[in-house]
This record gives C-alpha cells, sequence and structure tokens, in this order.
C-alpha cells in the first residue's frame, strides 16, 4: 500500500505553501512571507509518504525571496529524526529552486537551515541554571507573550567589562543560537569545558549578559526577519515600542 503524500508545517518554525503535491516527482512550493511583512526566505516542512520514492522539489518563487543570491551554493538541509541534519542536492536557476532526493524513510524533515527548536531553548536555560556561575532574569515579554530571557555570567568588580551578546534578531539565523549554545557551555564550564582556563579568564575580566533568542515569536512562527507584529527588530533600537517591538524595549532598557 502506498501512503499518500502529506506536508505539514504546524509545529514549531514550520512554513511553507503547497502548489503541488500530487506526485513525488513533481512537489511544487512556495516560500511564504513572514507574519505582516514581505521579507521571506525561511522554510521548514515535513514531508510523508514518500519512502523509496525519487522526490523533486521545486520552490518556485526562490527568486522573489529577499535574498536570492544566497541560493547560489546553496543546499537544503533535511532530517530524519530532527536531531541529525545534512544536506540534500539542490540546484538553482535564477528562478526555482530545486531539490531531487529519494528519502530512505516515510517521514523527512525539510528546512534553510538546520533549526533550533524553542524546546531547546527553554532546556539550554534550565541547563544555565544549574550551574553557580550563571543567573537567569526576565526581561519582559514579547508580542504574543513569550518570555525573554538573559543570562548572565560572572560577577561585577573594578575594572571588569560588561558584555551584552543577543542572538536571532532575525529569527531566521537559527545558526546564532547554536553559537550561543556554545558560548553558554563554554562559559559556565558544560561538558567537556569543565575546568576551561580560557573561561575562567574571561569571567576574571568581564561579566557576560546573553540573549541566545531575541525573536522567540518569529522563531515560532517561522519567520525570517520579522517578530510577530512584523517588526525588524535590529531597525527598531532607535524609537521601540511595547506594542510592535517590546522585544528591543525591554533588551535596551536592560542594557
Amino acid at each position: 500500500m502506498t501512503s499518500a503524500l502529506h506536508i505539514s508545517t504546524l509545529f514549531d518554525s514550520g512554513a511553507i505553501e503547497v502548489e503541488a503535491l500530487d506526485r513525488a516527482d513533481d512537489i511544487r512550493l512556495r516560500i511564504r512571507a513572514d507574519s505582516h511583512a514581505d521579507f521571506r526566505q525561511w522554510f521548514h516542512f515535513r514531508l510523508q509518504g514518500a519512502a523509496g520514492q525519487a522526490c523533486r522539489l521545486q520552490f518556485l518563487n526562490a527568486g522573489e525571496c529577499t535574498y536570492p543570491d544566497g541560493w547560489r551554493d546553496y543546499s537544503v538541509v533535511a532530517s530524519y529524526d530532527r536531531a541529525h541534519w545534512f544536506r540534500v542536492p539542490t540546484r538553482y536557476d535564477g528562478t526555482t529552486m530545486t531539490v531531487d532526493f529519494k528519502p530512505e524513510h516515510d517521514s523527512v524533515w525539510f528546512a534553510y537551515f538546520e533549526p533550533y527548536p524553542e524546546e531547546r531553548h527553554l532546556s539550554l536555560l534550565a541547563s544555565c541554571q544549574r550551574s553557580p556561575l550563571a543567573k537567569l532574569s526576565h526581561l519582559g515579554s514579547t508580542v504574543d507573550g513569550r518570555d525573554l530571557t538573559c543570562v548572565t555570567l560572572g560577577q561585577p568588580g573594578p575594572g571588569k567589562k560588561t558584555v551584552w551578546m543577543i542572538a536571532r534578531q532575525h529569527p531566521g539565523e537559527s545558526m546564532a543560537e547554536w553559537f550561543c549554545e556554545g558560548v553558554l557551555q563554554r562559559l559556565t564550564g558544560t561538558g567537556m569545558w569543565a575546568g576551561d582556563p580560557v573561561a575562567r579568564k574571561l569571567l576574571d575580566r568581564a561579566v557576560f549578559h546573553i540573549v541566545p533568542n531575541m525573536n522567540p515569536d518569529g522563531s515560532a512562527r517561522g519567520n525570517l526577519r520579522t517578530n510577530a507584529a512584523g517588526a525588524n527588530l535590529n531597525r527598531e533600537w532607535m524609537q521601540p515600542s511595547l506594542e510592535t517591538s517590546p522585544e528591543v524595549y525591554h533588551v535596551r532598557r536592560a542594557i
């Protein structure tokens, strides 16, 4: 029995528009725009029912995306378990981006870059608070009511510098939160970084305030650049508002 093809996006950071899904070798898709904005580049979806079939996925509006040149020499990422991601053959002709791939399993996820899930974000914060070196603080709430959390490491002292590090003002930059995870693990001495001399020297000389995800709403919604209100956060720093850019408002006030 052959399963019917199905594409879903109703999960954290899910985003795609389906134009045709009748045949595995003719799957036609469109990359959707951000919430209340015209930016588009991020996608993340699950394809089911295609195991062992030669699939051709065409992203018809790739050339109309915010950064069309970004598709050159780019390869879509895929995963069977959402933990291990790999690149799949991808080509771009200046208009359409095409993926040719034969899934080994019934369910396969595709994404613009490896997603950093909200659940992992919460687990990262929980891991940090177990360290005596770290303190978590609630800076405020986002447009959708999510927590905006800052991790502080180090104690203030004479001559110490203050360092702020923020990631994912643009939610589609998921790799930035992966970077922050590594920074937090090293500074807190987690796992292989226990007793790391570089981390000790840094904490002797500075206090770090790290916001691993400044745009959790946009991340959950599958946006490329904007928050839930359609605001591009790194353009909001001069006059942030609680109505449209509370994320910048709260971080700016804390700084």
